[in-house]
């Protein structure tokens, strides 16, 4: 599998803990105590590093530049983001999604062209 694939595949998995822990105790422990929901989230986010450390070395080590492993960790937070706040937390959409994904997809467009 090529380094690329392997990177975003792991950067998505460690998104998908990244964005529970940042944001699923906004549902889930709103009525407790906030060192209660860091204390979890923290739990969640220790998956997340196990994942994204990893992701970023094989990324880094295969020939990607710490500027690409970043701008791609943007594109893949705002790809996990977007369906987590419409699904999960029953946000509205909003146009604005799509105007940062424009912009990240310039991001991507200057990071990585040769």
């Amino acid at each position: 599998m090529p380094v690329i694939v392997k990177t975003i595949l792991l950067l998505v998995a460690s998104n998908l803990f990244m964005t529970f822990a940042w944001y699923g105790h906004l549902k889930n422990m709103s009525g407790k105590a906030w060192y209660l929901a860091a204390l979890v989230s923290w739990g969640i986010a220790l998956f997340e590093y196990l994942i994204q450390v990893p992701a970023n070395r094989i990324g880094y080590a295969g020939g990607l530049t710490l500027a690409q492993l970043k701008i791609m960790q943007e594109v893949i937070t705002l790809s996990v983001f977007v369906p987590f706040s419409l699904i999960y937390m029953k946000e509205g959409f909003k146009l604005d999604y799509i105007w940062a994904g424009l912009c990240l997809t310039g991001a991507v467009y200057f990071m990585f062209r040769h």
